[in-house]
């Protein structure tokens, strides 16, 4: 019995940490940007979709794998690899955590308004008060696991529902996952949906859960691994379903509204229920993103700080309080999203770079092998990725 039950609570945290990585993945900025690539390309963003599930699970699995049998956190590893790394790569997480918290609060509070017609800034103070009461509670891993799995759920279930009800021309989308019209004009989405599944924060939210919930070490690789992989497949269902509920209402020739193109096509695709489930889809993908970018921020602060450790629970109500407030009474702002945004685009290279080079380290790793598909794929990634994050530079002079 006891067995029994240690293993349904295993399989409880290996969901968890899958879906914590993913729902903070399925964030405002994921549904908006899906829905603008599809109008763009059409049927031809199949292919984008296709590849950017490859590169999502092979970052993914190098991460998690490396991290959890280590034992130690992202930010840890980067300075074994090179002394002062690590808080290099802590500020740019926490920098990136809190501007795109900023947003997940504001899609929430979007959300809210969507199906209620609640003021935006109430909105947003609600969906602040909801993240910090995750946290409040006693069990606040358990928590967070239960929460995103429940809505996550429900967000997959009523994009699907929109998916069918807008009858995608799934034939034709098959033959382009493989065979697009252009791959060139492709690259750049790409690579942006590389950043935004597997990007900043979301590159660590599963695997520093399965660390905080003790499943590490060489012993639980088949966990860990298993656990990457259905982040990734979660994340990518979400991503498949939107893609084609998004592509049905395009195949028609109807023009989505460029100031909000998910929800016009909600609207299109299935009627006013439609346009409430979209409601609801980006209330879900505010407030999980909200719950993902907090604790994974401050578990990046809190190996650096003895102070931070202690107080953890304290500084993540902190993290969303101090998001919500900046979305409440000063709206987006911009120029650090432009800030983060850039920088954001840097992490993804650095991390799995440093990943890489800890897999050949025995005094991190031990005597663990690490698969040599799995660091030349990577290598390829972070080439890839490196350059993204190298012209997203260039958003830097917005600024000023």
């Amino acid at each position: 019995m006891a067995i029994k039950q240690e293993k349904n609570k295993n399989i409880g945290v290996l969901l968890g940490a899958a879906f914590i990585m993913a729902t903070s993945a399925i964030g405002p900025g994921f549904l908006t940007q899906t829905a603008q690539f599809t109008q763009d390309h059409a049927a031809n963003f199949a292919f984008v979709v296709l590849v950017s599930i490859i590169l999502n699970i092979i970052v993914q699995v190098n991460v998690w794998r490396i991290i959890c049998v280590s034992g130690m956190r992202g930010q840890d590893i980067a300075n074994k690899i090179v002394p002062g790394m690590g808080y290099l790569l802590a500020g740019l997480v926490a920098l990136g955590g809190l501007a795109f918290n900023i947003g997940n609060v504001g899609g929430a509070a979007l959300g809210l308004n969507v199906l209620t017609g609640l003021d935006i800034k109430f909105g947003t103070i609600i969906a602040g008060i909801f993240g910090v009461l995750i946290f409040v509670s006693k069990d606040a891993g358990s928590m967070i696991d239960r929460v995103t799995k429940v809505l996550g759920g429900i967000m997959i279930a009523m994009v699907a529902y929109v998916a069918i009800t807008s009858n995608p021309p799934v034939q034709e989308t098959i033959i382009k996952s493989v065979a697009p019209d252009n791959y060139g004009i492709l690259i750049f989405p790409i690579i942006t949906l590389l950043g935004g599944t597997v990007g900043g924060y979301i590159t660590f939210a599963g695997a520093h859960r399965l660390i905080d919930a003790g499943v590490t070490g060489k012993e639980n690789l088949d966990q860990i691994t298993k656990s990457s992989v259905m982040g990734v497949g979660i994340a990518s269902i979400m991503r498949i379903f939107f893609f084609l509920a998004i592509l049905g209402v395009v195949a028609r020739g109807i023009q989505l509204d460029p100031s909000n193109p998910a929800a016009s096509a909600f609207l299109h695709g299935a009627g006013q229920i439609g346009y409430k489930f979209f409601g609801f889809v980006l209330l879900a993908a505010g407030l999980t993103s909200v719950i993902g970018a907090a604790y994974t921020s401050v578990s990046f602060l809190k190996t650096l700080n003895t102070t931070i450790v202690k107080y953890e629970k304290y500084f993540i109500i902190g993290f969303i309080t101090v998001s919500t407030i900046i979305m409440a009474f000063v709206g987006r702002p911009a120029r650090l999203l432009i800030l983060a945004g850039s920088l954001n685009g840097l992490i993804l290279p650095i991390t799995l770079g440093t990943v890489l080079l800890a897999s050949r380290r025995k005094d991190i790793i031990g005597d663990y092998k690490h698969p040599t598909w799995l660091i030349v794929f990577g290598i390829l990634t972070v080439i890839l990725s490196a350059y993204a994050g190298i012209n997203s530079l260039q958003n830097i002079k917005n600024l000023f």
